[in-house]
């Protein structure tokens, strides 16, 4: 026994405590590839109400409000015309809401038609435009109303103008074409095909005679030239081509140049060129803010020319003031902005000028009729889109719509081949992960 036994104790090595026994580790769950993307992605922004607003939405909800009042302002400013000339006040108006409903028909089939479609359409519609604006000058053929020869016979309807058409035609082709290759337009030997068939189109209603319709058809086709990429000095140099050969038009034909001294001097023969300015001034003089009320306008019944067709903004000024005007504008400016709105949202080029070419082709037309019944403008016979009477230019204008409203859908439906949560990122297939798993753990057991 050792002589001091605590000594011993207290130089025995420590016993050594054995550590507890760690908690078992939970295991994370396992997240899928979508949801981790969506994890690591910043919060999307919020979007103030402008930004909410949907375009194509205000677009078809102010176009079926405009073409409600156009039918109204029609038998207004027609119903007494149609007492003397036919015994029935709403023949106009029949006939008005049958265009109407064949032009929401072309609405809603061209607003749910798929662009590949529209694609297809494009070349045989401008040949067929080609041949009716030649037919339309053939004597027999053509209806001459006013001595122009404008129209052509067709059962149900009455009459049909290819010219209108032609607008329709005329955009969708010029769209497809640029997007095939956009770099060619860079060289004015690359703008010259479409400068080419528009200046064909353009003489053919020219020649019937429209002015004011071939000017629109060259308007629309720069914009979109200019949107494309073109460059500016030969659409330029276009451009002063195209006003040497207007004024030649218009000196060459007296009846053009009475209508642009008449809108020079209106005073220097009232009875004739200037009459239908004149009382178009008057009627919308005689409204002041809130008008005679609706159906109470003197100048449609006896002497205002054309109330319902080109001078329906004069019978509106007369029954319903500064304050039914300014709502018409007000109603076109939102159709324009809401066109324009969808070509900046646009998915590709095709799409892009086809809304550019559309929303310039009615907001064109809208100032060139309120410019010429304000007497801003020389009379030209363009029709106030979507209340003016005229079957064909109802019928296509809401067909242009259907179009604009296709497009903007088109920017809020998902894209094709875009990444979800059970595809890949680069060929769009799904991936088989499960069986990838399978197989790992297979070679694990083995």
């Amino acid at each position: 026994m050792p002589a001091d036994p605590w000594r011993s104790v207290l130089h025995m090595p420590a016993a050594r405590s054995r550590p507890a026994p760690a908690a078992p580790r939970r295991q994370a769950p396992q997240r899928s590839a979508a949801t981790r993307r969506s994890a690591a992605a910043p919060p999307a922004p919020k979007r103030n109400a402008a930004a909410r607003i949907r375009p194509e939405r205000v677009l078809a909800a102010t176009t079926l409000a405009l073409v409600c009042f156009g039918l109204v302002m029609v038998y207004s400013a027609s119903s007494s015309r149609s007492v003397l000339q036919e015994g029935d006040p709403l023949s106009f108006v029949k006939r008005q809401a049958l265009f109407g409903v064949l032009g929401f028909g072309a609405f809603m089939v061209f607003s749910r038609m798929p662009m590949a479609t529209i694609r297809r359409f494009t070349v045989p519609s401008l040949i067929v435009s080609g041949v009716l604006l030649v037919a339309v000058l053939i004597p027999g053929v053509g209806v001459n109303v006013n001595g122009s020869s404008r129209w052509i016979a067709a059962p149900l309807i009455g009459a049909v103008q290819p010219s209108e058409f032609a607008k329709l035609a005329l955009i969708l082709w010029i769209a497809q074409a640029i997007a095939r290759d956009r770099r060619r337009i860079a060289t004015f030997k690359g703008i010259a095909p479409y400068l080419i068939v528009t200046s064909v189109l353009s003489a053919l209603i020219l020649a019937e005679p429209d002015l004011g319709t071939a000017s629109a058809l060259g308007v629309v086709c720069l914009a979109m030239l200019y949107i494309a990429g073109a460059r500016p000095q030969h659409l330029g140099g276009v451009m002063f081509c195209a006003a040497v050969f207007v004024a030649i038009a218009i000196a060459a034909a007296p009846y053009r140049r009475e209508r642009l001294l008449s809108f020079l001097d209106p005073s220097s023969n009232p009875q004739d060129a200037g009459f239908q300015g004149l009382q178009a001034q008057v009627a919308i003089g005689s409204g002041g803010i809130q008008g005679v009320g609706l159906g109470g306008g003197l100048q449609k019944a006896f002497y205002l020319p054309e109330a319902h067709t080109d001078m329906i903004l004069a019978t509106v000024g007369e029954e319903l003031g500064l304050i039914g005007v300014s709502a018409v504008l007000l109603a076109i400016g939102l159709i324009g902005w809401s066109a324009f709105r969808i070509a900046i949202r646009a998915r590709d080029l095709h799409q892009q000028l086809l809304a550019v070419g559309l929303g310039v082709l009615i907001t064109v037309q809208a100032i060139d009729n309120v410019a010429a019944v304000l007497g801003v403008m020389p009379i030209t016979g363009v029709p106030l889109p979507f209340v003016s009477y005229g079957g064909s230019s109802l019928i296509v204008l809401l067909a242009c719509v259907g179009i604009l409203v296709n497009i903007g859908r088109l920017q809020t439906s998902p894209r094709p081949g875009a990444a979800r949560g059970d595809r890949g990122g680069g060929n769009g297939r799904a991936r088989d992960a499960g069986s990838r798993g399978g197989r790992s753990a297979a070679r694990t057991r083995g």
